[in-house]
């Protein structure tokens, strides 16, 4: 019933970062910890995950001197992300 739940997405700060990115054309990492209310060193790590699966891309660049992070959804993350949410759709119309 639920295996067609991707694990990688339904934990609950990655499918938050998911949520987040499919709706926008990029984030960088201090508005992702913002809007999740993560710490720092979780969202670093639910970020690798997330892009070491290909759901997203992670741009290291400088803005006045200091480290910039920003994320983008990949294509590949856009369609898991879609059948996740078809999946939790359909698991809500069987109830």
């Amino acid at each position: 019933m639920y295996k067609n739940l991707d694990p990688l997405i339904h934990q609950p700060l990655r499918l938050a970062i998911m949520s987040i990115l499919v709706s926008v054309a990029s984030a960088e990492f201090n508005y992702l910890k913002e809007k999740t209310a993560s710490t720092q060193g979780n969202l670093s790590i639910q970020l690798k995950k997330l892009k070491e699966a290909g759901y997203i891309e992670i741009e290291k660049s400088f803005r006045d001197n200091y480290p910039l992070t920003t994320c983008r959804i990949t294509p590949e993350g856009v369609t898991a992300f879609e059948a996740y949410a078809d999946a939790i759709s359909a698991l809500l119309d069987k109830k």
